[in-house]
Formats: C-alpha cells, sequence, structure tokens
C-alpha cells in the first residue's frame, strides 16, 4: 500500500483519475455490436464478430500486417472457437474504440525480470498496467503482442457468438441447445444439418449466450496446425494492397527531400528549374514533424517525375543549430560515460541485489570488458509512404502504419479539423521492425495534400531519404564485470551509456498521452524508485534502455545493473527487439567469457545459474541437444552458444562458425524456443528464420555511420545486408509451453549475435566485443 501512495502522490490528477476507477472491474474487451458498422447483408454480434448473409464471418481486426503473420494467427483463434474453416474468414479494419488497443504490449514493457513473475509486486503492477491500458485503447503492432494480446478477448468473442447462433437455432427448431453441435460452420443436430451460421445470425443478435466456454486444448483443430497464410495468394498474385499501391482517382504523387544534415533547417531554394521540369506541379516546404528532419517535396503526375525532380531541387540547407553529429565522437563520448559512471557507482540502478561491488573486490578471479553496438537503421523493404486527401474540411488517409490512432491523431492536428474528420486504412506494410511505430511520414503525407487543392496524393521516400533519415536503433557502449571462483560466478556489475528512445519516441510521436504512456512504459518499478519520473523531463529511467540486461535470469547473488542516459542528437527509434537486440550481444558473450576465466564449459554453466527457470533451462537443453553440443565437427569448425529471453519467450541458438578470409561465417544456426501455446507453428518456425537472417546482416556487418551530421550509407549495397548464399541452414525446434502464446516476431534475434561471437572465440581464441563483429 505505501507503493501505491507514492504512484498517486507521483501522479497528481492522474493520480485522482486512479483512485475514481480503481475499485471497478477491468473494461470488457468483448465490445458491443454497436461498434460495428451496419452493412447489408452482416449482422454484428459485438465488437469482433459479424456473420455474412452465406454464414462467412467477418472478422474486425485491429493489428497491422508487415509480413509476420499475424492476420492469420488470429484469423485461427476465431476459427477454432466458431467450429469454420479459415477460407470462410474474412477480414475488415478495426474503428478507433478502446477495446482494439493493445493490453498485453503494455503489460510486457513492465521492467521485470524472469525471477518477478510470482511476486505480488509483479501482479499488482500487472493489474494496474492491465487497467490502465484498457482505458488508454493504444491500437499498436509491437513489441511480438499481437497473438498474445488477442488470446483471450477474440476467443471470447468467438466462443460468445458461437454460444449465441446455436442459442438462436434452438429456438428456431425447439431444440434443447445442449443437443446442438457445429462442423465446418454447419449446425447440426442428430437427427441432421440445420443450417449455416447466416441463417441464425438475426436472431442470434437478440439473444442471450447463456454460459459461455471456451474450448480445451485437446479440443482444438485449428490451434497448432500449420495453417496456410490468408495473405499468401493475394501476395503471389500481386493484388496485396501495400501503402505504395494505393491509387485513387486524381491522384498525384510527391517525393520528399531532407535537410541532408540531421536536424538541420529549410533554407532558400531555387523551385523554377523543378517546376518547369515535365510532369512537375508545386514545391511544399516541410517543416520538422513528429520527429522529422525539415524537408521540401516535390508534387508532380507520376512517382518517376517527382523523385527526379526532388533530386534536382537546389536548396541552400541551414545547418543544425546545436551542430553536427558525428558517430566517431558519439562513440567516444560514450564510453568515456560508461567508464565515468562504472567507477563511480553513478547512473540509474536498473538492478541492485547483494553487493556486487564487495563481491568484486573479493573474487578469486575478476573479469572486465567494453562492449558496444552501432546505430542501425532499419531497411524496411517498402520504403516509407503514405496517402492523403483534404477535403472539404476531411481527411482520408491510406497508410502502412503499426499506430492507426496515433497516426490518426497527428493527421487531425496537421490539417487542423477535429479528429473525427479523419478516416484511415491501413494497407499491408512492406515490412516494419519498428520503424512504422513512427508517423513522421503520415504527417507530412497530409500537409502535401493540404497544398494540392483536394487531390490525393501519396508521398514517396526513396531508398536513400529512408536509409539517411531513419529513427536508428541507439548506440550504447557498456562496462561489464563480473568474479569468478571455483564455484562459478559470484558478481556481475553492468554499467550502460546511451540515448533512452521511450522519452524521444513518447515526445515525438504521442504529446497528448505521453503522460499515460510514461506511467506504464518506463514507471512501474518493483520498488518504487522510478515513480519520481512520471513529473521529471525527458531522461527519466527507460526499460529499453537497460531490457536485457537487468531482467537477468542467471542466479547470480551480487548482481548491479545501471545505465546512463544520454543526448547524442541522432534520432533514434525502436528497431527489432529493441534494447534486446544488443544487450543480449553484451551479455551473452560476456556470459562466456567468465566461463571461460572459471574453466566452465559455458552450457555448464548457464544451467547452473538457470536453477529455479525450469522453462529456461528446458530450451538450453533442447537447443543442445539438438545441435550436437560437445559432439565431434569438421575441422576448422567451432560452435557458440547463446541464450535470451525477450518478449515472454525463450530463445537460445546454437551457431556453427567457420573462417573465410579471417572473418566469420556462419555455418549453422540451432534454435529452441518455448513462446508458450503454439497458434501457427509453421509461422513461427519462418519468424525464427526471419529473425535469424535479420539479425546476422545486423551483427557481421550492420552499422550507420554519420559524419558532419551527414548518415554515409545511402542504400542496399551500403548496409551489408546478408546474401542468399550467406544464410546458414537454420533448424527450429519447440519446446512445448502450456501457457498462452508469447512473442515469436523478435524473440529470435537476440541471442544471434552473441552466439556467434562467442563460436569466433572458440574457434580463433579472439573475443570480438563490438558490432558488428565484421568491422
Amino acid at each position: 500500500m505505501k507503493r501505491r501512495t507514492m504512484l498517486l502522490s507521483g501522479l497528481g490528477a492522474a493520480g485522482a483519475l486512479i483512485v475514481g476507477w480503481g475499485a471497478l472491474p477491468p473494461r470488457s474487451r468483448l465490445g458491443s455490436k454497436e461498434l460495428l458498422p451496419p452493412v447489408e447483408g452482416e449482422v454484428a454480434l459485438n465488437g469482433w464478430i459479424k456473420i455474412a448473409a452465406d454464414g462467412g464471418v467477418v472478422l474486425v481486426m485491429n493489428r497491422s500486417e508487415m509480413g509476420q503473420g499475424v492476420h492469420t494467427a488470429l484469423a485461427q483463434l476465431v476459427a477454432e472457437e466458431l467450429d469454420l474453416p479459415l477460407a470462410r474468414l474474412r477480414l475488415t479494419g478495426a474503428g478507433d474504440d478502446a477495446i482494439y488497443g493493445n493490453v498485453a504490449a503494455l503489460v510486457g514493457n513492465m521492467p521485470f525480470g524472469p525471477r518477478d513473475h510470482d511476486k505480488p509486486s509483479y501482479k499488482l503492477s500487472a493489474w494496474v498496467t492491465a487497467k490502465v491500458a484498457r482505458e488508454l485503447g493504444l491500437n499498436l503492432t509491437g513489441g511480438s503482442s499481437s497473438t498474445a494480446d488477442a488470446w483471450e478477448p477474440l476467443r471470447l468473442a468467438a466462443a460468445t457468438a458461437r454460444a449465441q447462433l446455436l442459442a438462436a437455432a434452438a429456438l428456431k427448431h425447439k431444440l434443447p441447445v445442449a443437443e446442438l453441435g457445429v462442423k465446418a460452420g454447419i449446425v447440426q443436430h442428430a437427427g441432421g444439418a440445420l443450417g449455416h451460421y447466416g441463417e441464425f445470425a438475426a436472431q442470434a443478435a437478440q439473444t442471450s449466450p447463456g454460459e459461455v466456454r471456451l474450448k480445451t486444448p485437446q479440443q482444438w483443430t485449428q490451434i497448432g496446425q500449420a495453417r496456410p497464410r490468408l495473405d499468401l495468394a493475394a501476395k503471389v498474385d500481386g493484388s496485396a494492397r501495400f501503402g505504395l499501391d494505393v491509387r485513387q482517382p486524381g491522384q498525384l504523387f510527391a517525393a520528399i527531400r531532407h535537410c541532408p544534415v540531421l536536424g538541420g533547417g529549410l533554407g532558400p531554394a531555387h523551385v523554377d528549374a523543378v517546376l518547369a521540369r515535365p510532369g512537375v506541379l508545386r514545391v511544399v516546404a516541410l517543416g520538422p514533424v513528429a520527429g522529422s528532419t525539415a524537408a521540401y517535396a516535390v508534387v508532380a503526375r507520376t512517382t518517376w517525375h517527382a523523385l527526379e525532380a526532388a533530386k534536382a531541387l537546389d536548396v541552400a540547407w541551414q545547418a543544425p543549430p546545436d551542430g553536427a553529429v558525428d558517430t566517431a565522437s558519439i562513440h567516444a563520448e560514450l564510453e568515456r560515460r560508461a567508464r565515468e559512471a562504472d567507477a563511480a557507482g553513478a547512473g540509474f540502478a536498473f538492478l541492485d541485489q547483494g553487493d556486487a561491488k564487495r563481491a568484486l573486490a573479493q573474487a578469486t578471479q575478476r573479469v572486465e570488458a567494453v562492449y558496444s553496438a552501432p546505430y542501425l537503421a532499419h531497411v524496411t523493404m517498402e520504403p516509407q509512404n503514405c496517402t492523403a486527401q483534404v477535403k472539404d474540411g476531411r481527411v482520408s488517409v491510406w497508410a502502412p502504419t503499426q499506430v492507426p490512432g496515433l497516426a490518426r491523431e497527428l493527421a487531425a492536428r496537421v490539417a487542423g479539423v477535429p479528429l473525427e474528420a479523419v478516416e484511415l486504412q491501413v494497407t499491408y506494410l512492406g515490412g516494419g521492425f519498428g520503424r512504422r511505430l513512427d508517423i513522421d511520414f503520415v504527417g507530412q503525407a497530409v500537409r502535401v495534400a493540404m497544398d494540392c487543392g483536394g487531390a490525393p496524393v501519396q508521398l514517396v521516400w526513396s531508398r536513400e531519404e529512408d536509409t539517411t533519415h531513419d529513427f536508428y536503433r541507439p548506440a550504447e557502449v557498456a562496462v561489464l564485470r563480473g568474479g569468478v571462483d571455483a564455484t562459478g560466478v559470484t558478481a556481475l556489475s553492468i554499467t550502460g551509456a546511451g540515448d533512452a528512445l521511450g522519452p524521444r519516441w513518447l515526445q515525438r510521436i504521442a504529446p497528448g498521452r505521453a503522460p499515460w504512456l510514461d506511467l506504464i512504459t518506463r514507471n512501474a518499478f518493483p520498488d518504487g524508485r522510478a515513480l519520481a519520473a512520471l513529473t521529471a523531463p525527458g531522461d527519466a529511467p527507460d526499460k529499453p534502455a537497460s531490457e536485457g540486461l537487468f531482467d537477468l535470469p542467471y542466479a547470480i547473488p551480487n548482481a548491479r545493473v545501471t545505465h546512463v542516459p544520454t543526448h547524442s542528437g541522432v534520432p533514434v527509434g525502436n528497431w527489432r527487439s529493441v534494447g534486446h537486440s544488443h544487450h543480449a550481444f553484451f551479455r551473452e558473450s560476456f556470459i562466456d567469457e567468465l566461463a571461460h576465466a572459471a574453466h566452465i564449459d559455458p552450457a555448464t554453466l548457464r544451467l547452473k545459474l538457470l536453477d529455479g527457470l525450469p522453462r529456461h533451462q528446458a530450451v538450453l537443453k533442447r537447443v543442445l541437444e539438438a545441435s550436437g553440443w560437445g559432439g565431434p565437427l569438421p575441422e576448422g569448425t567451432a560452435r557458440g552458444l547463446a541464450l535470451h529471453e525477450s518478449f515472454g519467450s525463450v530463445v537460445a541458438h546454437v551457431v556453427e562458425v567457420v573462417a573465410e578470409q579471417g572473418q566469420p561465417r556462419v555455418k549453422r544456426v540451432v534454435c529452441a524456443i518455448d513462446c508458450g501455446t503454439v497458434v501457427n507453428p509453421g509461422i513461427v518456425v519462418r519468424q525464427m528464420e526471419s529473425c535469424i537472417v535479420f539479425g546476422l546482416s545486423a551483427a557481421l556487418r550492420g552499422r550507420i555511420d554519420i559524419a558532419a551530421g551527414v548518415v554515409q550509407q545511402k542504400s542496399f549495397p551500403d548496409l551489408g545486408l546478408v546474401t542468399l548464399a550467406e544464410c546458414p541452414a537454420i533448424e527450429t525446434f519447440f519446446v512445448p509451453g502450456d501457457g498462452p502464446p508469447t512473442g515469436v516476431g523478435e524473440p529470435g534475434l537476440p541471442p544471434l549475435a552473441p552466439a556467434i561471437a562467442n563460436a569466433w572465440f572458440t574457434l580463433t581464441g579472439e573475443r570480438r566485443r563490438s558490432l558488428p563483429l565484421i568491422g
């Protein structure tokens, strides 16, 4: 209760609101049928499910499909409870009601480790966070949370609809409900088929469902099956509509040209020569919007005319007021800050157990290392784009976005219209990886459309603009120190320095919602130490700045993990697996260093340190068995191991590495994963393969260099992406989990880089502590 009092005092007016609804039950996510707009031939039964006249089902889809397979996995949950073939489901976009918000993503962002989940502090924080998240209703596709978030509400919506339909059929045919069943969407009785869902929908909408029961795992026929993806045919035949595929009557096209220096401003532009080019209509000046750098947009009749004219535009750009950034200087400053904080015991302590300082001093052997990671670009296959129309006081937006509600709010602010005057349609996303959690391109498109006389306009970023004006994964440097003796690891100290991306993202994307998002993304610490951050400026403790380090699975009695927030001046954002993406490299490489210092096999040490976490131990044992750990290998080949938990899932990789021209070449990756209940194993396997290939590019050659404020990498050839010929053999193994589904879109990435680095050390004796591993 003391902690709750501290929470409320820190919240002020928001605290009063919490008192007001704190005793109320959590908001239902079933939703009313009135939420769904009436369509002839369709009958809504709740906020998620409509029944078509032919007996098919229309499912409200509240998550963005960016290749991860979420539309199929969520449809399987509904098909399961309705006993309906997947082919009989059709998807429609979600509205703006709070039931479509992502509760699981915000609960999953609480700063707790795997050994905290049985503690009362975790359970209380999860309950409060879930309540706030339901009220906030933030529709977000990210955090590998979509299936976890849908697990209860979608199954309940479908099961409730099924119960209503059976009750309606019982009334119509004057039969007991208990004698009815469903097979392939057809209501059945012992005497034969009674009809499809469409024949009972109107009555069902007026009928109470009675007792609603979810299927047991023994009854599942859809969940756990590798069903073909619903979007497969459209993506093969070209009918799938991505952002770049949007076409509206009278549509114009615009290309962006940002100030090449990050943070720079607009200067005089010589537009006459550009306006004289064929097909060019106008040039629009764009100030910074939602974190973007100032830019000009050239509007033309075709994308080609716009892109070519934008490249030819002659501008006297203004230098940034605080000077140009440089990555070499930034990395030197990060190391200085980390070393100074380590020596002084400074920084915010995300984890502080035992007495790490004393234990290190008393250790039989001490190991110290400095690890670093660079900025990284997202490199989505489809560059940023958005189509917008501003006409007659209304705004229409077609966007590949991960946050449609926030994109809609930004469109309203830019256009100066009420929120209800904005309609947004989410297209397929040609990759997201966290980049489309930002909405700068939406604001830019709306601003350009305001100058186009009511015509729809599609704003397109070139690949070069996309690469050089990203919101990059933060660079970071960490000082790690460990103590070992004959029994194993006795102490661990980690001090990191880097930009806190959470505050930067909140400030640019959701200024009106930032206080509430602060509450649930940064300040639910078990002992209340971070509660002062609610009234603090932007660099209050930020979970992504230390996730993967403080949430330590290993039972080390004396451990301290701290972070020093910095202001590099480089725009930073969410990148696939966020802080875990580089912190796993720091921690899992260093655990190997400690194992070698203690003369203990790295797998043996990990199994010992994971005592009390049977789920983690099972994953580790599975990957060791599947990879043949400790068994013979071809000459010139070595194995490396890493294990990491992120987004609720535990993943372990064993990689096999050879040396080619003095550099690591990955030949084989064996992956084991516990992601709770597996809805579609085929999708999970493909996501593990995606994480591994994506992570391989980042681990081996991925980096962003900035000189005099200008990003040096421009396009694919500069980014070190792995080729098909460089891809290793990948094997994925499931460790059965009996809990709800956990994340799969990101957890396969973090353990890859440290597994490669650990294999390289075994092969060569060289410890590489900086990413990328190939300089």
